[in-house]
């Protein structure tokens, strides 16, 4: 949901997500706009679906950190603030984060589609974080059963009976499509 038609740099959508009134909501900044992020109980569920396996993953070889809902923000921009709905960071010598958006774009993104996203909005996400950093991203879209998973190079498409390898970006990790909308 667009919340304001006027232009805000990133400060400016800092200081409006630290009113009292914003400080239990999500909000991301897309090209000046910014744009509130309602999930639902199914967006949460696969969310959590996801982050399980990456942190399962993360634990049993001893790389990488996983993130849900981190606002990450590139520092040459100051018209954009993603927010993914999960991340997953290669680099575990830099510090966590603990004020403020995390400098840099996370090495995985994954976008759940809610009932008011278009696959163009999503499509658009990913290109941003891709033209970014980001190395691959899950487009997950609920009401298909599918998810699209990008890179620079590639799109692949994965359906229920699918499982979706991390290769080259995570190194031996699968997760079965249909673990991904399990309830």
């Amino acid at each position: 949901m667009l919340v304001a038609k006027k232009l805000y740099t990133f400060d400016e959508f800092e200081a409006y997500m630290s009113q009292p009134q914003n400080t239990d909501r999500l909000f991301e900044l897309i090209n000046g706009e910014i744009v509130e992020k309602v999930p639902t109980q199914e967006h949460g569920v696969i969310m959590v679906n996801i982050a399980a396996d990456f942190k399962m993953y993360s634990r049993q070889n001893n790389f990488g950190r996983v993130g849900a809902e981190v606002l990450h923000r590139m520092t040459t921009d100051n018209y954009n603030g993603r927010q993914p709905d999960v991340s997953f960071y290669i680099d575990t010598t830099e510090p966590i984060s603990k004020k403020g958006a995390v400098p840099r774009m996370p090495d995985v993104a994954v976008e759940i589609q809610s009932p008011r996203d278009s696959i163009k909005k999503l499509r658009e996400k990913a290109d941003y974080m891709l033209a970014n950093g980001t190395r691959m991203v899950w487009l997950v879209y609920p009401a298909k059963q599918l998810i699209e998973v990008v890179t620079l190079d590639d799109v692949e498409f994965y359906t229920m009976d699918d499982t979706i390898s991390g290769e080259p970006v995570l190194p031996g990790f699968t997760m079965k499509v249909r673990d991904v909308f399990e309830g």
